[in-house]
């Protein structure tokens, strides 16, 4: 009799789950740089919800973002491993993900809606993590100088895209994430950033570099020399010709163009 109680137990525990094509121990992984449209995607299939049931949810559910957000939640999924149990919905999840991003803010000692946005396009841009903090330098030092941005991931999230190569057309852009085009940081963040984005963006090295460009994997190189940085465009532009990638690429990881 007693082991029967148990599996009557057991059975009422994972009927919702198996109902909801739900395993035990399940999880949702949030990689660093994702954006929200895809957190939204992959939540709806990890919770076998229809397509935009997750995004839908991100626009009523009331989740603890700053006022500056203005109720968009790009920046603040942050990135880690969530459980999903039979109970998990969409509202649900989200709300984990915003606390946890504020909770590793707090953490870090950032407050800032600015240092977000900032660590955000670091994400995007940095070859890898040890190039982070030049890149934020690069950004803080651009803004200081009232230069633009000129930042190809910003162009990306404004085009839903991903890419290496911005075309001259592709700057002319009459979007707001368009930092070519217009002054400033853009709007909101364009990704999810993870915790060395947030940390470099939140305390960069002293530099007075003003651009950079990835040449190639693990060579990302930054000067505040425009005439230097040109030369490392063409050598950038000419790899990848060779490659027979066929693009006309401005630069690696865009970086504070020409």
């Amino acid at each position: 009799m007693a082991v029967l109680c148990v599996l009557v137990v057991l059975a009422a525990l994972l009927l919702p789950r198996l109902l909801r094509g739900l395993r035990p121990g399940q999880t949702l992984t949030v990689p660093e740089g994702q954006r929200a449209a895809q957190v939204y995607a992959a939540a709806d299939k990890a919770l076998h919800r229809p397509a935009g049931t997750t995004a839908k949810a991100a626009r009523s559910a009331h989740l603890a973002l700053p006022a500056e957000a203005k109720g968009n939640a790009e920046g603040y999924l942050f990135p880690a491993t969530y459980p999903i149990d039979a109970d998990t919905t969409p509202a649900s999840l989200l709300s984990y993900m915003v606390k946890t991003a504020r909770q590793r803010l707090t953490a870090d000692g950032i407050g800032s809606y600015r240092t977000v946005v900032i660590a955000s396009i670091v994400q995007a841009e940095a070859d890898r993590p040890a190039d982070m903090g030049k890149v934020a330098r690069v950004i803080d030092n651009r803004l200081a100088h009232h230069m633009p941005l000129q930042m190809d991931s910003t162009i990306n999230y404004a085009l839903g895209r991903s890419t290496l190569h911005t075309s001259h057309a592709d700057t002319r852009t009459k979007n707001p994430y368009n930092t070519y085009r217009y002054p400033g940081l853009p709007p909101t963040p364009i990704d999810n950033p993870g915790a060395d984005a947030l940390k470099a963006a939140g305390a960069p090295p002293a530099g007075d570099w003003l651009y950079f460009v990835t040449v190639k994997p693990g060579d990302t190189r930054f000067t505040a020399d425009y005439q230097e940085h040109l030369r490392n465009v063409r050598e950038f532009n000419s790899r990848q010709q060779g490659a027979g990638s066929g693009g006309s690429g401005k630069g690696g990881s865009g970086g504070g163009g020409a």
